[in-house]
């Protein structure tokens, strides 16, 4: 669903379930972008050319641009993705040098800055868990399943089911083993009709992850 304004409620404490339609706090600004069936995001955040896939959330006071974020992402307060690059190489790192019809000078904007920042796009999978503060620099993918620890500055690519942390952001340690984390990627359980996922709830609550992708890698 394309969103670029709209009302809502904190889906925790609103004493009514979330619905398919995105629920965008009032004081958030959303630009250009396309929320998911269940999604939630909180107040103060600004959302520019990005998607968030069914039954995302951001928790608040987030900026996310030119993002792809998969389904059952989940943003604490804070996080950051893709905060604009600046031209480094030009004399200048202000940006009147591309912003320029709005400080008043003769050219017009530099929309080959604007370009450039559009395909820099931050990429992340389902199921991902970004930390309070958390910062996704530009370009960066993070796998299916990874978390990501509070206040750490993503630099490079994450691999499916990692936990980083740091500044610059480390893999620290592997969620889950390699055998488990490929069942895993095979059920793609993110996929599935939500009538499944329904099915298998008892199983998310009780099951650890290996022992949840023994029983449905089937």
């Amino acid at each position: 669903m394309l969103i670029n304004c709209g009302s809502a409620w904190d889906p925790w404490t609103a004493g009514r379930p979330m619905t398919e339609t995105p629920e965008i706090d009032p004081s958030a600004v959303v630009r250009n972008s396309d929320f998911g069936r269940y999604t939630y995001l909180g107040p103060r955040s600004v959302v520019a050319n990005s998607e968030l896939g069914d039954y995302g959330y951001a928790m608040g006071d987030n900026q996310i641009a030119h993002a792809r974020i998969g389904k059952f992402a989940n943003l604490a307060t804070g996080v950051r993705i893709n905060p604009s690059n600046h031209p480094w190489w030009r004399a200048t790192l202000h940006h009147f040098t591309y912003r320029s019809a709005s400080h008043g000078f003769s050219l017009p904007d530099d929309e080959e800055i604007f370009a450039w920042r559009r395909a820099d796009q931050v990429v992340i999978g389902p199921d991902v868990w970004i930390g309070h503060n958390a910062i996704v620099m530009p370009g960066v993918t993070i796998g299916a399943g990874a978390a990501v620890g509070s206040g750490a500055v993503v630099t490079k690519d994450v691999p499916p089911f990692a936990i980083v942390v740091g500044v610059p952001a480390r893999v620290l340690r592997p969620r889950i083993d390699a055998r488990t984390a490929e069942k895993l990627m095979r059920i793609a359980w993110w996929d599935w009709p939500r009538e499944r996922i329904d099915a298998a709830l008892a199983d998310f609550r009780k099951l650890d992850a290996t022992a949840f992708a023994e029983k449905y890698d089937q």
